[in-house]
């Protein structure tokens, strides 16, 4: 493949699965000997993404407001000065603003336009903008169905299921008898000192992630005379704090305060899983993917979650005992207990990687461009 010239937008690179998902393709496009252009309001990642070698254009394409439109000329402007070859959208806003700087390109020199849809957007005529790629990368088959059910003239023929993948280096399986995790944590947590079994909620501190859920999971094994632990790493988080006390006071009502640890969000993911017993992923708002999934079993705990969209789609895969409908407190419960009791057998290997996912995405660059 010749050396392209690839463009992402984005509306910022301060942290999150787009983010990181560019960066990812970014140093895949460098390392192959492309040039990669990131064009975003900027943000704690750019440093990482020029260390990397790749190139970065502060424009605020993300912003929701009329003077946002000045930027058109400026992206139509850098698309035809660096012979751009792929322009590649991964937000709404940026995708519209990058969409009419390229109509005013002549065919001869417009790049391609390829988008990837990483979410489950409201469906409607702005989020149909995310479908309108030559190329239309989705991250996973629950994206795709989505995509198809809600915008039906999409030809089915540009999609391209591309999932988002993990670094298994950074999550090295660890033996569930290496007890150095659970000490760290514990240092850091004292409240999380001791033997009884850990589960663990990643996640934001919003209520689609479903901590309610944990908090009565919690007060369930209680009534099953399992004395538990819940941590909660990112429930604590700026400008979430009446949200966080909502989560307290049920803690309080239902018995369970002092066996649940609310915290910031930890950059230790990694020794997190490994020190838990069992990762819950009960967001009532079906996630597009569903990376804790992968993560938490490649350092070799299982997964227990609501069986709908990514998750779902990946416990059906990987670990299909974890998987219960949404909603059914009692079969929770009952999971719950039968994996603490008997940890289920983990995939050998998780196929997802970063690797997988870099190499596809370039194939795609290369279709359009051959």
């Amino acid at each position: 493949m010749r050396r392209l010239t690839v463009v992402q937008l984005l509306p910022a690179l301060h942290a999150g699965g787009v983010e990181r998902s560019t960066l990812e393709i970014a140093r895949a496009l460098v390392a192959a000997g492309h040039r990669a252009i990131v064009v975003s309001a900027g943000g704690r990642l750019v440093q990482p993404l020029l260390d990397s070698g790749a190139e970065h254009l502060t424009l605020d394409i993300g912003r929701k407001s009329l003077l946002t439109l000045r930027h058109v000329a400026s992206l139509r402007r850098l698309f035809v000065e660096t012979g751009a070859d792929i322009v590649h959208a991964r937000s709404r806003l940026p995708a519209w603003l990058g969409e009419y700087a390229l109509r005013g390109i002549k065919p001869p020199q417009r790049p391609h336009w390829v988008t990837t849809m990483h979410g489950l957007n409201s469906p409607g005529r702005y989020s149909g903008i995310m479908a309108s790629g030559e190329r239309v990368i989705c991250v996973s088959q629950t994206v795709r169905a989505y995509l198809l059910q809600h915008y039906p003239a999409t030809d089915p023929g540009k999609l391209r299921v591309i999932p988002r993948g993990i670094d298994a280096s950074q999550f090295p399986r660890t033996p569930r008898a290496d007890r150095r995790p659970r000490l760290e944590v514990a240092r850091q947590h004292p409240a999380l000192a001791g033997d009884a079994p850990l589960l663990l909620l990643p996640g934001r501190g919003t209520r689609l992630k479903g901590h309610a859920h944990a908090i009565g999971l919690l007060a369930a094994l209680k009534q099953q005379q399992v004395q538990a632990l819940l941590w909660m790493p990112g429930a604590r988080a700026p400008g979430r704090e009446s949200y966080l006390q909502e989560l307290e006071q049920l803690a309080g009502r239902l018995g369970v305060a002092g066996q649940v640890v609310f915290s910031e969000a930890t950059d230790r993911m990694s020794q997190a899983y490994a020190a838990s017993d069992l990762v819950l992923q009960l967001s009532d708002k079906p996630e597009a993917f569903g990376r804790t999934v992968l993560e938490a079993l490649s350092v070799g705990r299982p997964v227990l979650g609501w069986a709908h969209g990514g998750v779902g789609e990946l416990l059906a895969q990987l670990q299909p005992e974890g998987a219960v409908a949404l909603g059914d407190d009692a079969g929770l419960l009952q999971q719950a207990l039968q994996m603490l009791r008997q940890p289920p057998a983990l995939p050998g290997r998780i196929p997802f990687t970063l690797q997988a996912m870099q190499r596809a995405t370039l194939d795609v660059y290369a279709e359009l461009t051959r």
